[in-house]
């Protein structure tokens, strides 16, 4: 095995083909193919899947990358001490529920990267396609929650999908509103207070299972109920129609949620936010710095990290 091989198979997954990446290379596409081919041999895997559309990685593939990427980052580092070569583009990606705090954290993220080429990707996204991307490993790191209603059924799948959960912070529920909807003049609220009022959730696509739900309490039903699809939209309709919907407490000012404040709802339930990952990956600089800042948010808005 040789690292050229290892660059060679990471320029053609980027690429999503033989010939973009041979083209890249300054290689024939033969020569390129018979490469990866050779390394297939070696390790007795196959890494891509070949189609008249492109190529993919395999399921064996992903995983053989997420070494190789470890491999490359060592070779970089080398390189950087005693060649004084160009840094290699930095890559990142987080899949979550739809969380201010986590948009936070991303944007002190990237600004902390130094290299003039860095690939990062922030999917705030339906509970399900958390686990999927995690599982294909498009994702690094998933931040969603649990509760005393999903806990087992996630923690199954958890199992099942070889996935890590670390809990972050424990939250009480929470009732958003705007600043405007009358029932901010209430310091907490009951369910019955919500009654009268349009409840907005997030879908859930497809499968939209309870246990998928991103709020909790998914199953109470509520006389006006609208389905959104992302953060924008769910807070424009709290402004709009004085919808609310119930989650952690924290609210970002500094990303434009200074419209929308948080209300203790009055309810025996507890929120345990936390991140997944693939239990065969280890993390990268990026995820680890990624989730200090994670933390280091939660921690200013009064929360024990766990």
């Amino acid at each position: 095995m040789r690292i050229q091989q290892l660059l060679y198979l990471e320029k053609i997954i980027e690429k999503g083909s033989i010939n973009e990446a041979a083209k890249e290379l300054f290689l024939t596409q033969p020569s390129l193919s018979t490469a990866i081919k050779e390394l297939e041999q070696e390790l007795g895997i196959q890494l891509l899947l070949r189609s008249k559309h492109g190529v993919t990685p395999t399921l064996d593939g992903r995983e053989f990358l997420i070494y190789s990427r470890q491999v490359l980052d060592q070779v970089q580092l080398l390189e950087e001490r005693y060649k004084n070569q160009r840094p290699r583009k930095q890559t990142f990606s987080v899949s979550a529920q739809h969380y201010a705090f986590v948009v936070h954290a991303f944007v002190e993220l990237v600004k902390t990267v130094t290299t003039d080429e860095y690939q990062l990707t922030l999917r705030e996204t339906e509970t399900e396609n958390i686990f999927e991307d995690l599982s294909t490993f498009k994702s690094e790191l998933g931040i969603l929650y649990l509760n005393s209603f999903n806990k087992q059924v996630m923690k199954k799948l958890f199992k099942e999908k070889q996935l890590h959960f670390t809990p972050l912070f424990e939250a009480k529920p929470h009732v958003f509103v705007s600043r405007n909807n009358p029932l901010t003049k209430k310091e907490r609220l009951t369910l019955e207070d919500l009654e009268d009022y349009p409840y907005l959730s997030y879908e859930q696509g497809e499968t939209n299972s309870f246990y998928f739900s991103e709020e909790i309490l998914s199953t109470w039903n509520r006389k006006k109920e609208i389905k959104v699809s992302d953060r924008a939209t769910i807070f424009n309709l709290m402004v709009g129609l004085d919808g609310y919907t119930i989650s952690s407490g924290i609210i970002s000012s500094e990303l434009n949620d200074d419209k929308i404040i948080a209300i203790p709802l009055d309810h025996e339930d507890t929120i345990t936010i936390g991140w997944l990952k693939h239990q065969q990956r280890e993390l990268s600089p990026m995820a680890t710095i990624y989730l200090e800042m994670l933390t280091k948010h939660i921690e200013n808005y009064g929360f024990a990290i766990l």
